[in-house]
């Protein structure tokens, strides 16, 4: 027990250390724990079974080979040059609010006929709560790539256990006064990762914006967190909501909308799971939990379908759209699966554009 208790400790010891290096010591930390329990089976059997424990411990250690190489697939997927975003954020535990500083940007994309672009930032937590969308907007910066915004916006009523599913997105786009503001790249945020004692200003490098505008997509959006724990073999989903979803009720103009959820291994589906339905709404909330047994080893060949469907009480029911996450899947899914076994025993909460339920691309 002193092990288990001094692994505890060092996991909540990694946590602190800085934003590089958090996933890698987490990874470690995961292996660590796998390996104790391992070692305490080993020992429990020591006379009989050492040889079982130890091919039993090789049999885990090369899963676990493969789930750190989803992760390095995941950080070497390749982004256009879009430029990149100074920001800076502060909690203040006290006041429960969370103050986000827009500094400036540089290397933005020349998006206007003189060569240069009127960019502003908008920013927004995710997932929102329910009847509540805090959005807030930079000034325009007229025709410049390099601009300083040295703008503050502050989100209220925040508690430090509010943050921790909680999603910053910071997206830039140029201003265009007589057609539709052109998007330039986003910052997606996942705010437990933030050191909140020692606030810096940080630079990074701007992400495409994946949303249904960009994309082409007219299905709509889902929001749900992923968390996964090693030693118990637990797989939890959260949908917590969507937004935007299509019309398919043509009285109505709106839709009655549930997802399921299956899960998948070497593409053949073993279980399945549903939400409840939300009446009359393209916009539902949702906040229901799902979990499935998975072990570790069977974590690389694993893969869940999300998907959308329109609940018709006199046909068959309609789907609107989904989404597919696994070793096998692109993009902000493949990155919100490796986030997931990157942070173990966190909820990782990510919005995702919905796919065309025809599109089996991803399955795996």
């Amino acid at each position: 027990m002193n092990i288990i208790y001094f692994c505890l400790h060092c996991f909540r010891c990694c946590r602190r250390r800085s934003r590089q290096k958090k996933t890698e010591d987490i990874q470690k930390q995961a292996i660590i724990q796998e390996d104790v329990c391992l070692k305490q089976d080993s020992v429990g059997d020591l006379g009989s079974s050492s040889n079982a424990s130890r091919t039993k411990l090789q049999k885990q250690q090369s899963v676990i080979e493969g789930v750190e190489a989803l992760l390095e697939e995941a950080e070497n997927i390749p982004q256009e040059n879009l430029g990149r975003l100074k920001f800076r954020l502060q909690h203040d535990p006290i006041q429960k609010s969370l103050s986000v500083f827009v500094l400036e940007a540089d290397g933005l994309p020349a998006l206007d006929l003189g060569g240069t672009s009127d960019p502003y930032v908008k920013l927004f937590l995710l997932p929102e709560r329910e009847g509540q969308s805090r959005t807030f907007e930079t000034r325009v910066q007229q025709k410049t790539i390099k601009p300083e915004f040295n703008e503050c916006f502050v989100y209220t009523d925040l508690a430090y256990s509010d943050l921790m599913n909680k999603t910053l997105v910071l997206s830039v786009y140029d201003f265009d006064r007589f057609s539709k503001h052109d998007p330039i790249g986003e910052l997606r945020i996942q705010l437990y990762q933030v050191d909140f004692v020692r606030p810096t200003d940080e630079w990074r490098a701007l992400q495409t914006i994946e949303d249904a505008d960009t994309r082409g997509g007219k299905l709509g959006e889902l929001c749900f967190s992923l968390r996964y724990v090693p030693t118990s073999g637990k797989l939890s989903v959260v949908i917590l909501e969507a937004k935007g979803l299509k019309k398919m009720d043509v009285g109505s103009g709106l839709s009655d909308p549930f997802i399921k959820i299956y899960l998948l291994q070497k593409g053949k589906r073993l279980k399945k799971k549903k939400s409840t339905i939300k009446k009359h709404t393209l916009n539902p909330y949702y906040n229901e939990s799902f979990t499935f047994d998975v072990p570790l080893k069977h974590i690389p060949e694993t893969s869940l379908v999300l998907t959308v469907i329109d609940y018709d009480r006199l046909s068959k029911s309609d789907p609107i759209g989904r989404v597919v996450v696994g070793s096998m899947s692109g993009g902000l899914e493949l990155r919100h699966w490796t986030d997931m076994l990157g942070s173990p025993r966190r909820p990782i909460a990510q919005w995702h554009v919905l796919r065309d339920p025809d599109d089996r691309r991803d399955d795996n």
